[in-house]
């Protein structure tokens, strides 16, 4: 049996990405995907990988993975959301051979802190939180 193919709306709607997003990421090489006529076709191994969905056992050989949690206090709810919107974008960056980095954030209101769980190659780790660094360097 072959593999189900999906649309880029289809996928765009399986990843809560915008299909331009996804027509993009498709046009730099970031997602595999098939075309025809003037659409284009993304198997569902493609999309799963690109999601950085796990299948089947790890490899004897996998890379080393690291998991980071920081605390930010003193965020606005706006500060907040325009953090996590810069450090989503951040972690969606590399090319197809970069492995996915895993990255959540959870705010709280009443409590004025913003807590990020990165989880991903120590090296693209480190380079995120270089990141989160100058901005919150640029907040002060």
């Amino acid at each position: 049996m072959s593999e189900r193919l999906f649309t880029v709306e289809e996928a765009a709607g399986r990843l809560n990405l915008h299909p331009k997003t996804l027509r993009r990421h498709i046009r730099e090489g970031r997602l595999k995907a098939t075309r025809i006529g003037k659409a284009y076709r993304i198997a569902a191994s493609a999309l799963d990988d690109f999601a950085g969905v796990a299948r089947g056992a790890a490899e004897a050989g996998a890379e080393a993975r690291a998991t980071c949690i920081v605390d930010l206090p003193g965020l606005d709810a706006a500060a907040a959301e325009r953090l996590a919107s810069f450090l989503h974008s951040a972690a969606l960056t590399g090319d197809a051979e970069t492995p996915p980095l895993h990255l959540q954030t959870a705010f709280d209101p009443e409590a004025e802190t913003m807590k990020v769980i990165a989880i991903g190659a120590p090296a693209d780790i480190g380079r995120l939180m270089e990141m989160l660094h100058v901005q919150m360097k640029a907040r002060r």
